[in-house]
């Protein structure tokens, strides 16, 4: 099979027509035709089922599209980092951000790789964790930042750092011992990531360990952003769950304190690329300034990359 062969059958699958497909290849509709009936008969297995308005894939032709997706794929990725090799004068970076990306290391990433290659396009995409995923696997996105457990089929996960999640609350007596699972099961919690719901990585270990306990979490409140959940939780109307970068940020209220898990509970930050791909000096630069940030800001290892036995709590300075 040839690459034409494959981009033809990969159009003609897309548009549901040789004559589309033709059209996006500037080429004339017989030879689209005559590529996949080549591809047909080396096989000696229909792809496609003729005769109705748009072509059908056979089971044949279904059990080709993946090979052949990541095999054009490879060779465009290929001739695109051949182009782009010892050069940042120019292209795009495209590049997924965990939640609450700001927290950590973001605010001035951006504005430091566009100062030093001001050529290079850059967009940052910031939404959560499974999303993210999703978007680096099927190739939208060069590659991310994510809070684990994520899909990772496709996927290479390189673990960077790990950052305790806390439960936060104003009321000083939810935070007198480690929090339990039973604990919170019972309690009026408000949660962000609406949008993304028990998908959300850290929420996905929380549903877990109540699942092995034969309970359910189901908060009162659902929120799209920390900020909203934290001010929620100023006031008194439920408690939460934050990192530890959130927590120690001068964002968090004064009024919310924070207590370890009883079995503590961490977010564990990881880089992810597609195992099939070949990342641009710009996507490679902008990850290395990223993970150097990251690490960078470790400010107590024990807590941030090695477990630590949790429980105290923690009350912001000047709240008693």
């Amino acid at each position: 099979m040839t690459l034409n062969q494959l981009r033809a059958f990969l159009l003609t699958v897309r548009t549901g027509s040789f004559t589309a497909a033709a059209a996006e290849l500037k080429m004339a509709q017989a030879s689209v035709s005559e590529l996949i009936r080549r591809m047909e008969e080396e096989a000696g297995l229909a792809l496609f089922i003729r005769g109705g308005r748009r072509l059908v894939l056979t089971s044949a032709g279904a059990e080709l599209l993946p090979f052949a997706e990541q095999a054009v794929s490879s060779v465009d990725e290929g001739r695109a980092a051949l182009r782009s090799i010892g050069s940042l004068d120019g292209g795009a970076v495209t590049f997924g951000l965990l939640r609450n990306a700001s927290y950590y290391l973001l605010p001035d990433l951006a504005q430091q790789f566009h100062e030093a290659f001001p050529n290079v396009r850059l967009r940052l995409v910031g939404q959560n964790s499974s999303e993210v995923a999703t978007a680096v696997s099927k190739g939208e996105l060069e590659a991310g930042l994510v809070v684990l457990p994520v899909e990772d089929a496709g996927l290479r996960v390189t673990p960077l750092i790990r950052d305790e999640v806390f439960y936060a609350s104003a009321d000083p007596e939810r935070l007198a011992a480690p929090m339990t699972i039973h604990r919170m099961a019972e309690a009026d919690l408000v949660m962000y990531d609406a949008r993304y719901g028990w998908s959300d990585p850290t929420r996905r270990q929380i549903a877990e360990r109540a699942q092995l306990e034969g309970l359910r979490i189901e908060p009162i409140i659902e929120v799209e952003h920390v900020e909203a959940a934290l001010a929620l939780v100023a006031r008194g109307v439920g408690d939460t769950i934050i990192s530890r970068a959130v927590a120690d940020s001068p964002f968090c209220p004064p009024e919310v304190g924070t207590v370890s898990f009883a079995e503590p509970l961490y977010d564990t930050i990881a880089f992810i690329q597609r195992t099939s791909s070949v990342l641009s000096p710009g996507a490679r630069e902008l990850a290395r300034r990223a993970r150097s940030t990251l690490l960078a800001g470790i400010t107590d290892p024990a807590q941030r990359v090695y477990p630590a036995t949790g429980g105290t709590a923690r009350r912001r300075p000047g709240v008693s």
